[in-house]
């Protein structure tokens, strides 16, 4: 990921979309792994890299390529990290009476 990011004006459209899309199921695998709820607030970067994988197809910038695939790899890293230490996430709801 961070090879491609360095070098995103050489990948071609479709490539570029593959490699954001994988990135995008493997933060979700990694998500569920360690119990993080799946994505679907407007704050997610998963909504991000879905926009950056489109604009791929259809032969964006590639600094705006570069900029997803490095956040791309940087939850991957992240969320390996996490996976690493068993460290497990529990989210708790607050309901206000």
């Amino acid at each position: 990921m961070v090879r491609a990011a360095n070098e995103a004006d050489r990948l071609g459209p479709w490539e570029a979309a593959r490699l954001l899309e994988r990135a995008i199921a493997t933060v979700r695998e990694l998500r569920e792994a360690v119990g993080i709820p799946k994505d679907g607030t407007e704050f997610d970067e998963l909504i991000r890299l879905r926009a950056a994988a489109g604009e791929a197809r259809e032969g964006g910038r590639s600094s705006d390529l570069s900029s997803a695939l490095l956040s791309a790899a940087d939850m991957i890293r992240t969320l390996h990290i996490i996976v690493d230490s068993h460290t497990e996430i529990e989210i708790m709801s607050f309901n206000s009476a």
